[in-house]
């Protein structure tokens, strides 16, 4: 009987319920350790003295002790918070045989104030020196913390908050970096250097002689550096700071700059005038001779355009300079100067204040039962660090370490490999190569160790296996391996098409008759687009545990993959033994994106080459360096399109030709171009059309699977082509989407039949949510008021298409035990991810057994539990595992009938018992056989996907047309979710496909040398999103009242979708570098080039600035980096 509605229970709307936790005991708490407690109040005095193999660290007691030390190894640097050096030693293999620890001396974090200035210990971390500077300007009028506000403004986007708790400021001044962003303020704010040794103080300032390293203003060898003066700034004085980097936060800068001048009191004439750079040089660099003939001169127009020549002049850079973009870098030396400029004129103290980021309202509309905002089970866990991953599984016996040796040339053959002096180091117990292999070494051309040559930088060639890591790593660099160099070496797309380099035949899609169509149109626009790619810089990097068993050469493996069975199948062949003998384990995988589907396989089979032939536990760990190195990304894409359009905006003929590039091996390529062209349409409904796709062979590592799945890239490009009709038309752009979107159920240009109901309630929801037509108004008001900043704001439709374009990867198994407790133990195919699988398939089972979710539990996936898995991607994990654990469920429930009815007021924990009496399996396999799906690229028709995902979003962003820099003021987001299994899960998802889609438009730029090395290996060179570049209101709501049949509960996958949604924030940086292009007379339409970074945004937007700068011939010099899109 089905209980009436008054009944119901309520729906909870909440993550968590805060009175289930258990109530705070204080008694029940562990104390703080009495004797570190003891330690604190009687410090330790005695130098603590810790020998290494080949480091000696030396932690003085006392200031004395600590000069005494300088004095005996003066060449032994000072570490404290070890952000330099440590990086330093650990990837460029620098070697300090003595280190000194002054982080007891207490002489180093003192701090003094007088009427005059500020004295700080050069031991205070940067967090304190933050919250010393201030204190301090609370306490003072502001005329006489320019310098400290300056200093506060860097601060607070120097690095990240962990590295600031640690580093010192003496060490951040020390170290000298070009990229410093405290040193070029320091220099201009005339602070001053207090320096101590064994022979006494003395006092230096702070200059350009002293950041530049000359020996007459540096440092002896013996002296160190006890605290910096930093004085008040006066009266008719202004400082500022500038700085710009790939994105807002924990990012170094591509130009910085500190500036101050002082006027004779009470006129604008220049008395005194200091500008210093970072990031133009080898070193900080002073522009003193142009402010010294700027001396005695108004602050006007006239003094700016020869400030301008003259710092061009004096900051000069090589086309070649290391970091490249140098003609950006030249602009952003005046565009400073002009901002310093504006800001002085208009009597502006400080800079302007940052956008007040209003809290995200967390309610969301109540959903079906089945979709209640469950917290992610694991979510407490992974904000405690409780959470286990591969490499939190402790130490095996007898296990060892491996470590990769990888190719140092683009396309070479092997000549030599030789191992002698590595074998030698202590600790090393063998190398790996391919002739260890005893079964197949790979793929035909995607070997697992290279063999004769090397396809590309980074290719795996041997692997060290030894006690430690770091044993196994010293050993990499004895390893000489001699190369003969071969030709031709492709990198870039543009080369690879010159060369005829192509992985596979040539995609196609067709419909009607373009030729015809693009004789009658009224207008005909070509262009070209490029988009560059993308890391998947997943939290957790690649990783496996290897333990080999002591019969039948079974083995236990621990890997974070999205694809376990693939890991089995891979090492099976690799190892030449049953694939019944090998256990996959996934407990969860910290983040994969893609990049975990098919290069586990290859970790995971040269560590058990290593543990099958040394008879050890192999754990094979890479750090972030080695990882984006060897590994792939998302394709960088070129395309080039021809569309054809009447004057009223609608579209008659579209002709898009793309080529991707694929790297030096097949792995998902032809797959990525087959959906690229099939998603190529995006929302639009044009009649005559023409797509065609290309994966270009090139000499970069192979790249692979990424979130969307050729979809981000492809849809770029058709979207670039509606903007382009848009400006031609004297349209908006949002016109021309609407009068060219589907809007009746009609077949798309495979012939897939189609509901485009969904997609125009995403449309319109997405324009009021966003009150997208009064924003568009107050947006356009802005752009006339403002001539260095512009507005824009773009509205960007999406139909994604969900799954593998084959049946056979649609199908998915479950295993549910019951036990005699009434405990419920899940077991399904797909892999925690960090995307809430697990969550999701226990409230299927909940809803299905009846049974609330604490009675049910999953512990891992386990390719000895559910064999034969399919990878969890292409957003149809939960879909087909939850039919899986749907039909195991029902199975069971089945089998407990008879006993229900027997007892209906009976306990689960009851019918339990009774089912286990009556001998009666609580054990059951479901199993789903999946979506049909499939393509016939022959006739170009098919049912490839099992259905659409729909949504819209529309982003606002303000630019700053001087330095290129953007923020995102607003984004709203209507998705097509149908009956969420988990709006909070769903919704998360939204949010972080959006984001990361925001960064491979915005921030994310991989750097190629010439050389085809990887320059963008970390997070000092590779940028993705930080909690800064959220917008500052975001607004993600799912589409209510909609069904589909077809999958678990009508739900939808969401995974991938939202990524595309991130180009809103684009197209919107493109509307409102078009402002400022009208406004300076330059024509609106350029070439479009995907991520938008500061340098291309601030190009674009060219001025009298840009004209100054001096272009450099591209023959006459090598470049820095180059572009592979």
């Amino acid at each position: 009987m089905e209980p009436s509605s008054s009944a119901l229970i309520k729906i909870c709307t909440e993550l968590f319920v805060k009175e289930e936790f258990q109530p705070l005991d204080p008694t029940q708490e562990l104390i703080f350790p009495p004797e570190l407690l003891r330690m604190t109040e009687n410090p330790e005095k005695r130098t603590l003295t810790f020998h290494g193999e080949r480091v000696t660290w030396i932690s003085p007691g006392t200031f004395k002790d600590l000069l005494e030390l300088k004095a005996k190894h003066p060449e032994a640097p000072l570490i404290l918070g070890n952000t330099s050096l440590g990086p330093a030693m650990r990837s460029k293999g620098c070697l300090y045989p003595i280190l000194l620890s002054p982080a007891r001396i207490s002489e180093l974090n003192v701090v003094s104030k007088t009427n005059d200035g500020l004295t700080i210990g050069a031991g205070c971390s940067l967090a304190q020196v933050k919250d010393i500077l201030a204190e301090r300007v609370s306490e003072l009028p502001e005329e006489k913390t320019q310098t400290y506000r300056a200093l506060l403004k860097h601060l607070k986007s120097l690095a990240s908050q962990q590295i600031r708790n640690m580093a010192s400021l003496g060490g951040h001044i020390i170290s000298r970096h070009s990229y410093s962003d405290l040193n070029p303020i320091l220099a201009v704010g005339n602070a001053t250097l207090n320096l101590t040794s064994e022979e006494g103080t003395r006092r230096i300032p702070l200059s350009e002689h002293f950041l530049a390293g000359l020996a007459s203003a540096d440092l002896k060898p013996e002296e160190i550096l006890e605290s910096v003066y930093i004085p008040h700034s006066q009266k008719w004085e202004f400082v500022s700071a500038f700085r710009q980097a790939q994105c807002q936060q924990n990012a170094l800068p591509d130009v910085n700059a500190g500036m101050r001048v002082l006027f004779k009191e009470g006129t604008d004439i220049i008395e005194d005038l200091s500008i210093t750079y970072g990031g133009v040089g080898a070193a900080t660099v002073s522009a003193h001779k142009s402010c010294q003939q700027l001396l005695g001169r108004q602050w006007d127009e006239l003094m700016l355009d020869e400030a301008c020549r003259r710092l061009l002049d004096e900051v000069s850079l090589p086309g070649w300079a290391p970091g490249g973009r140098v003609e950006f870098k030249r602009t952003l030396v005046v565009s400073f100067f002009f901002k310093f400029y504006l800001q002085v004129l208009q009597e502006l103290k400080k800079l302007i204040k940052p956008f007040p980021v209003p809290s995200v309202d967390s309610h969301q509309p109540l959903q079906d039962p089945v979709g209640r905002p469950v917290m992610h089970l694991s979510g407490l866990k992974h904000a405690t660090g409780e959470a286990e991953f591969c490499d939190d599984i402790p130490m095996v016996d007898k296990e060892l370490c491996m470590a990769l040796v990888t190719s140092t040339r683009a396309y070479a053959k092997i000549i030599s490999i030789d191992l002698s002096e590595a074998l030698e180091i202590p600790g090393v117990v063998d190398v790996i190569t391919a002739k260890d292999i005893p079964g197949t070494n790979g793929t035909e051309d995607d070997k697992l160790l290279a063999v004769d040559e090397v396809l590309c930088v980074g290719q795996i060639i041997c692997a060290v296996v030894a006690e430690t890591d770091v044993q196994a790593k010293r050993a990499i660099e004895k390893i000489k391996i001699t190369y003969e160099e071969l030709e031709p070496i492709i990198f870039t797309i543009e080369d690879a098409i010159k060369h005829n380099s192509f992985l596979c035949p040539e995609k196609k899609l067709e419909q009607g008759n373009i030729e015809e169509a693009f004789e009658k149109v009224d207008q005909i626009v070509e262009g070209e687009v490029h988009v560059g790619g993308q890391e998947h810089f997943y939290m957790e990097t690649q990783r496996v545990l290897v333990i080999p068993k002591t019969e039948d050469k079974e083995l236990d493996i621990y890997v974070s993959t999205q694809d376990p069975a693939h890991v089995q199948k891979t090492v099976s062949s690799t190892l030449n033994i049953p694939i019944n003998r090998i256990t996959c384990h996934v407990k969860r995988v910290g983040g994969g994106f893609g990049g975990k589907i098919g290069r586990p396989a290859v970790f995971g089979a040269i560590a058990a080459v290593g543990a099958l032939k040394t008879g050890h536990p192999i754990r094979l760990v890479l750090d972030r360096e080695d990882d984006m190195l060897i590994t792939g990304g998302r394709h960088p894409l070129f395309g080039k399109y021809k569309v054809g359009f009447m004057n009223n905006g609608r579209i008659k003929a579209l002709d898009i030709e793309c080529f991707i590039n694929g790297g030096c091996t097949l792995d998902d390529s032809e797959l990525v171009t087959e959906f690229l062209i099939l998603k190529l349409e995006n929302a639009y409904k044009i009649r005559n059309l023409r797509f065609r796709g290309r994966a270009c062979l090139t000499n970069l590592p192979s790249n692979t699977a990424f979130r969307g799945f050729g979809f981000p890239q492809g849809t770029l490009v058709t979207e670039s082509c509606i903007t382009a009709v848009a400006a031609k038309c004297g349209l908006p752009p949002e016109k021309i989407r609407e009068k060219n979107m589907y809007r009746t159920v009609d077949k798309t240009i495979y012939k897939q039949a189609f509901n485009p109901e969904s997609l125009i309630r995403c449309w319109n929801e997405c324009l009021d949510a966003s009150s997208f037509h009064n924003r568009r108004k107050q947006v356009e008001e802005f752009n006339k008021k403002n001539y260095w900043k512009k507005r824009g704001i773009a509205v960007i439709p999406m139909k994604f298409s969900v799954g593998f374009a084959a049946t056979s990867y649609h199908q998915a198994a479950a295993l549910v035990h019951i036990y005699t407790d009434g405990s419920v133990l899940v077991t399904h195919g797909g892999n925690e991810l960090g995307q809430g699988i697990h969550t999701k398939m226990l409230q299927v089972a909940s809803r299905e057994l009846k049974i609330p979710m604490s009675h049910l539990h999953i512990c891992e996936t386990s390719t000895a539990m559910v064999p034969n898995t399919i990878a969890t991607a292409a957003s149809v994990g939960a879909d087909i595992n939850g039919k899986a654990v749907q039909n195991a469920c029902q199975i069971l429930l089945k089998r407990l009938e008879p006993i229900i009815k027997k007892n209906p007021e009976g306990t689960w924990e009851e019918w339990i018992e009774a089912a286990f009496e009556q001998r009666i399996s609580l054990s059951a396999t479901g199993y789903f056989r999946g979506y049909k799906a499939f393509m016939d690229w022959e006739k170009g028709e098919g049912d490839p996907f099992p259905y659409y995902v729909y949504g819209a979003a529309c982003s606002e962003v303000e630019i700053d047309c001087l330095t290129g820099a953007h923020k995102k003021i607003r984004t709203d987001i209507v998705m097509d979710a149908c009956c969420s299994l988990n709006p909070a899960i769903d919704i998360g998802q939204i949010e972080g496909a959006f984001i990361q889609g925001m960064g491979l438009y915005t921030t994310e730029e991989l750097k190629y040398s010439p050389e085809g090395v990887l320059y963008s290996r970390g997070p000092d060179e590779y940028k993705i999103p930080t909690i800064s570049d959220v917008p500052e209101e975001f607004n993600v709501s799912l589409l209510p009242s909609s069904q589909t049949p077809l999958t678990i509960y009508s739900s939808k996958g969401l995974g991938e979708s939202g990524m595309f949604l991130g180009s809103s924030v684009f197209f919107a940086i493109t509307d409102a570098m078009a402002a400022a292009r009208k406004e300076r007379d330059i024509a609106e339409d350029f070439t479009v080039k995907s991520p938008a970074t500061p340098e291309w945004v601030r190009m674009a937007c060219a001025d009298r600035f840009t004209e100054m700068i001096p272009r450099d011939d591209p023959k006459t010099f090598k470049p820095w980096s180059i572009t592979v899109a």
